[in-house]
């Protein structure tokens, strides 16, 4: 196992860990939302306590939901780096392995989306709503073609780094 030094705040985390939050995500509903609400931006209902893809209400409160709102304020709660040489030779492959495990988990949970996929100068940087997609992206990365993968859990920003190489 490789030693790199840590930003401030980030600790590493064993793949078999459940990633409990310490803090209140600011992202989460404070209290309860009345029922039915209607997201304005993404169309996802709020009810029974929870987020879902509902046929909208003819009378619904209206709200943005946690996932649209992060998206609005460019604020995600996962990152995830790809970078190396197969990644490289793969890059379609694997983007269509994301983007078929993000709408798998979009269809069950609608606050876990892809914000974002971007070139950087290191690679290839996917941004998601949810630290279990980013997660769960990097799991699937793993599984699929090997390579190492690392955590970096920042418990006071809710906010998951994954580093996939290979």
């Amino acid at each position: 196992m490789s030693h790199h030094s840590h930003p401030p705040g980030f600790h590493p985390i064993r793949r078999d860990q459940l990633l409990q939050e310490s803090v209140h995500d600011s992202y989460q509903i404070k209290g309860k939302l009345p029922e039915p609400t209607l997201c304005t931006d993404c169309g996802a209902v709020y009810h029974a306590g929870h987020w879902q893809w509902l046929a909208k209400p003819s009378q619904a409160h209206l709200a943005r939901c946690p996932a649209c709102q992060r998206i609005h304020d460019h604020y995600p709660a996962g990152y995830i780096t790809l970078s190396g040489d197969f990644f490289a030779a793969h890059e379609q492959e694997i983007l269509q392995l994301i983007s078929n495990l993000e709408a798998k988990e979009k269809k069950e949970h609608p606050l876990q989306r892809v914000i974002d996929i971007e070139k950087t100068a290191h690679g290839t940087l996917v941004t998601t709503t949810d630290i279990h997609l980013a997660r769960g992206i990097g799991e699937a990365l793993l599984h699929a073609y090997r390579g190492k993968l690392e955590f970096h859990y920042n418990p006071d920003q809710i906010l998951l780094r994954v580093t996939w190489l290979h």
